[in-house]
């Protein structure tokens, strides 16, 4: 099957996104959408055949990927496919904002940062309104399609890579030379916070699995080794856990970022990343050895292991 990537630009600090098609048994297949645009609904106006596009699968619902799903559905006759956990997100939206709310105050947050950030996430500029039907990948993709799908959570709860024997579509998994935020989120199977650091320690096994197939990225134009970007992410983690050594013990993440930054720092959403990212990082102070044990399984710790030593403090 010949996969063909379609690359669209952004507004976002990220830059320009990549979709992709192909077809699947005569039927054509969109990963992603691009951002809701205008400039994106004209490239894939110009660029793709919607009278024939038949299925849409996201790889995890942030506005670059999946923008113009909710456009897509209205304006053509595909089905749209979300991994799981977004559609648990989308259908339980009030109980996922207030579990989030209470999270956050309890980390140091105040009732007029977290109104602000609630505004933002209900404003649709970060997260835009979902389609009204949709199917959930790990149930409904159809066989026929011969398209697999791995469960790759670490950047959000739902990540999802896309497969056959020979390519991968990895949304925002695998992106060489950025530094992907984990975001904080509620996990609405427990009702506690979803442990990011856990899950990407399991999706850092899946990764090395991806070795011998062409994998394309949601932003950059390649990936030329998983082994590589891996150890990208790795690294820098590490080296922003050393600066976060002075803070190890202060339960308090709105005050560690004030430390961090001198105060200097006053966009909302951007204070929910790097919320996000110090939380990530706590989770491994804790728990080294569950990062340990990952990096050895893929044969990657050695080439890590001074750094690691650092930031466990041992």
């Amino acid at each position: 099957m010949t996969i063909l990537q379609h690359t669209i630009e952004t507004p976002y600090m990220v830059g320009p996104v990549h979709c992709y098609t192909m077809e699947a048994r005569g039927e054509l297949v969109l990963f992603d959408t691009g951002p809701p645009t205008d400039h994106a609904r004209t490239y894939l106006r110009e660029n793709i055949d919607l009278k024939s596009l038949r299925h849409v699968i996201i790889t995890h619902c942030h506005i670059d990927h999946y923008g113009l799903a909710s456009w897509l559905e209205e304006e053509t006759e595909a089905t749209i496919y979300l991994p799981y956990r977004d559609a648990l997100k989308i259908n339980r939206y009030d109980t996922r904002m207030e579990e989030m709310n209470l999270f956050l105050r309890g980390i140091g947050f105040g009732r007029d940062y977290l109104a602000e950030l609630r505004r933002i996430f209900e404003s649709g500029l970060i997260f835009p309104p979902p389609p009204k039907r949709f199917r959930i990948i790990e149930d409904d993709l159809p066989g026929h399609l011969e398209i697999g799908f791995l469960s790759c959570p670490g950047h959000s709860q739902s990540d999802m890579v896309l497969t056959s024997n020979d390519w991968a579509v990895s949304g925002d998994v695998l992106l060489r030379g950025i530094f992907q935020s984990p975001l904080l989120d509620i996990d609405l199977q427990t009702g506690e916070r979803f442990r990011n650091y856990d899950v990407y320690c399991d999706t850092l096994v899946k990764l090395a699995t991806l070795r011998r197939r062409r994998v394309m990225p949601g932003h950059r134009e390649r990936i030329e080794s998983v082994d590589a970007t891996i150890l990208f992410y790795i690294t820098k983690m590490l080296e922003r856990v050393v600066q976060l050594h002075p803070y190890a013990d202060d339960e308090n993440i709105a005050r560690i970022i004030e430390g961090l930054f001198d105060k200097n720092m006053n966009e909302t959403f951007l204070i929910y990343l790097k919320a996000s990212e110090i939380v990530f990082m706590k989770d491994f102070l804790e728990n080294p050895d569950r990062l340990r044990a990952a990096l050895v399984a893929i044969g990657l710790f050695d080439a890590v292991a001074p750094q690691f030593q650092d930031a466990a403090g041992n």
